[in-house]
């Protein structure tokens, strides 16, 4: 066994900032404030520092977090023109609408208000809906600001591998990706992480210790029937979707006995299987302030490493759980819904459309949407039409906007794209991406046939539609796959 650090080891995500492997998440701040107490600043940022002179000194929180930036604030101006002063992380959540400049701007400029600093160190963006394309315009419209200075590095929150690869295929330098990532929640370690050893991306993993479910207190317990922390009752959702108590007893005890075998405890376990995933920059825990903060315990994480017998005894464990379905993010997008807050289609089915449906005149009950493409009116047709209970959707390329190509020459970047539009413009005319039940892809060069399959296996898999591809041959402008649907609405 190695000596044990004094202080969380460090890695750098630009050339200009280093972090702690160990990310204080400050998350907890809102479950605090909930009830309408918001913490003195000052006193929160006590708290904080206290973290920081340990080694802890690298912060992330989020527009929602309650006062959590205002306490960071707080906190970094203890800091004045010093080289050494506390990282902050913050992310901006968004509603879906238009990404303007002016309304990227003011979300940014808020967060640099609110941690009073002339330059955020990683600002991470979450996006609801992906079938709303403005996505793509706050991240660019971000860049510009990185560029200008006001911020260091560029990360995103919940995204799954396909809409990474859509942002980095389209020019978007991004510098890390949040995720749930876990012993429970082993998602993180499929196709995000294999993008990431290509782009260099580094995920920060959150969830690690499941809301505190993976520790000491819990193996060999009875299921909990209540609970009243809001973290806690999401990640109990994720064990129920893994299997249930039972098989996460099974995890629980494979790594108590690597724990003991080290010396260490089942949260350093669950913590050092998710650090030595070389896609991992970071895991972020949990900072409650003023209660009790185990930062001797999380030191330990860095005092070992798992070996091949280790990882046997896990694997043998994870053998008898199931699969979080879909990928990282796919929980606050799709069922199940593993949020804290449970099932969010209500939230989702609030978000406005991208697209308005209109009636055609003198059609009776037959509907249409336009995507507002500069195609459309040029060459006289519809997105989509709605006729009876059948939704006839238009040949659709990677078009954003009125004329640009996203992600030119990436046939499988553009597929997610053009599928998250198809899903748009049916969902529209009253139907879903599940109603679907035929599509037809063209392809410039049929030799790329496998990642626009794969973008398309990875929304049809359960659905199954019926579908053609073939090779079209030159396509316009920078255009490598166009992709017609039908869908018929029971």
């Amino acid at each position: 066994m190695t000596t044990m650090s004094q202080s969380p080891e460090r890695i750098a995500l630009t050339s200009n900032l280093s972090i702690s492997r160990l990310v204080c998440g400050l998350w907890q701040v809102a479950d605090i404030e909930k009830n309408g107490e918001i913490i003195d600043p000052e006193t929160g940022a006590d708290a904080l520092q206290a973290y920081a002179q340990a080694g802890f000194d690298t912060f992330d929180m989020a527009d929602h977090y309650g006062s959590a930036e205002g306490i960071t604030g707080r906190l970094l101006s203890r800091y004045p023109g010093t080289s050494n002063r506390p990282t902050a992380f913050t992310k901006w959540c968004p509603e879906p609408g238009p990404m303007t400049r002016d309304v990227v701007r003011r979300g940014v400029e808020e967060r640099l208000q609110r941690l009073a600093v002339d330059k955020i160190d990683l600002l991470q963006f979450h996006w609801w809906t992906f079938e709303h394309p403005a996505w793509l315009d706050a991240l660019h419209e971000m860049q510009r600001m990185r560029e200008e200075g006001l911020i260091e590095a560029l990360g995103l929150t919940n995204f799954d591998a396909a809409h990474l690869a859509v942002a980095l295929a389209d020019g978007i330098e991004i510098a890390t990706n949040q995720v749930s990532f876990s012993l429970v929640d082993r998602r993180a370690a499929g196709a995000l992480s294999d993008l990431c050893a290509k782009s260099g991306v580094k995920l920060l993993a959150y969830g690690t210790l499941s809301g505190g479910f993976l520790s000491e207190k819990w193996l060999g317990k009875p299921e909990p029937t209540e609970i009243t922390d809001w973290s806690r009752s999401k990640y109990k959702r994720f064990i129920d979707t893994a299997g249930g108590w039972a098989a996460f007893q099974g995890i629980l005890e494979a790594a108590d006995s690597i724990a003991k075998k080290h010396g260490v405890s089942i949260s350093n376990v669950a913590s050092r299987w998710v650090l030595e995933h070389e896609a991992v920059a970071a895991t972020i825990i949990g900072a409650r302030l003023g209660e009790s903060e185990h930062r001797d315990d999380n030191l330990k994480v860095f005092s070992f490493a798992l070996d091949g017998e280790d990882h046997t005894l896990l694997d043998e464990a994870f053998a008898a759980t199931s699969p979080i379905p879909g990928d990282c993010g796919d929980e606050y997008r799709k069922p199940p819904f593993l949020t804290a807050s449970g099932d969010l289609s209500h939230h989702l089915d609030a978000i406005p459309s991208i697209y308005s449906a209109e009636p055609v005149p003198g059609r009776n009950g037959r509907l249409r949407v336009s995507s507002g493409s500069v195609w459309e009116p040029i060459a006289g047709y519809s997105r989509a039409v709605r006729i009876g209970n059948r939704i006839l959707v238009s040949g659709t390329t990677a078009t954003h906007g009125t004329d640009r190509c996203v992600a030119p020459g990436n046939p499988g970047a553009q597929t997610t794209y053009i599928l998250d539009k198809i899903a748009a413009s049916i969902s529209a005319l009253g139907g879903t991406i599940d109603d679907v039940v035929r599509t037809r892809v063209y392809l410039r060069d049929a030799n790329q046939w496998e990642p626009v399959s794969r973008a398309h296996g990875r929304i049809f898999s359960e659905v199954l539609p019926a579908n053609t591809l073939i090779e079209a041959g030159n396509l316009i402008g920078d255009y490598e796959v166009e992709i017609e649907a039908e869908a018929v609405c029971d």
